[in-house]
């Protein structure tokens, strides 16, 4: 396989309701552009999976090359023994289960895996952890934006040295943007902070591996923030997309290459 390969990246689909498209009464799915966007300036293909696939998760992921999982409403707070309250909306729970499934088949399988802002919680959730209800609430939180008043806010988030966040944006400090009401309260199995931000706020997770060195190892992210809505002016944000296509093709190779040897 030459270097030219774009490596194809599944990216999990909202639900769409018979109101946010003209002429679609029942519905449907769909992705905001921008994530696809900074996908294609990486060099990746794209394809928008919608929750509901039947069948094994890994064989739903066999024709990838790596995974995204996109931001969104809140998820459902009986998931990790939260309760609701006036704040939580948009709860998706077959796209909640479709994604859990899916991050312990990439788990299983090493495939590169990027969560961004939901998918970030959702990473947290599959693997044990909770949540803060709604953030606001908080004592001494900072404002992170409130996504039902259209409401966002750009702070400061330090990556771990030695992280990969650190690693893929080459970066001591990121300007984040963000809009969430909620975040990350209590960390979930095997996985490691490797960013807050000033008031404390868990802003990136990574799952943990018996050797980071190791190319076949899991490569998971997760971010809180949004880093699509500025990857275009912002080299340390597209490094995150640029990572995740990068290590997809070579996760092809290896795979190619196994494949080769064995015939």
């Amino acid at each position: 396989m030459t270097r030219s390969y774009r490596p194809l990246i599944a990216v999990v689909a909202y639900h769409l309701d018979g109101t946010r498209v003209a002429r679609w009464p029942e519905g449907g799915y769909g992705v905001p552009s921008l994530y696809l966007d900074a996908l294609r300036r990486a060099g990746a293909r794209t394809v928008i999976l919608a929750p509901g696939e039947e069948g094994d998760p890994e064989e739903i992921l066999e024709p990838f090359d790596a995974l995204l999982l996109v931001g969104g409403g809140d998820i459902d707070p009986a998931r990790y023994g939260g309760s609701s309250n006036e704040h939580v909306y948009g709860v998706e729970p077959d796209r909640d289960e479709a994604e859990i499934e899916l991050l312990h088949a990439a788990d299983r399988i090493a495939m590169p895996t990027l969560c961004i802002c939901r998918g970030v919680q959702i990473m947290n959730v599959a693997f044990g952890g909770t949540l803060h209800g709604h953030l606001p609430g908080v004592p001494g939180m900072q404002v992170h934006g409130v996504p039902l008043d259209q409401s966002q806010t750009i702070h400061d988030v330090k990556p771990e040295p030695g992280s990969r966040l650190a690693d893929v944006t080459e970066s001591a400090s990121l300007a984040c943007l963000s809009h969430h009401h909620q975040g990350i309260d209590r960390l979930g199995d095997g996985l490691a902070v490797t960013g807050r931000t000033e008031d404390g706020l868990i802003e990136a997770i990574e799952r943990t591996v018996p050797d980071p060195e190791d190319p076949t190892a899991t490569w998971m992210l997760g971010v809180q923030w949004h880093p699509e809505e500025t990857a275009e002016r912002d080299p340390a944000q597209q490094s995150l997309f640029e990572a995740l296509a990068r290590l997809g093709r070579d996760r092809r190779s290896r795979a190619d290459l196994a494949s080769a040897e064995r015939n």
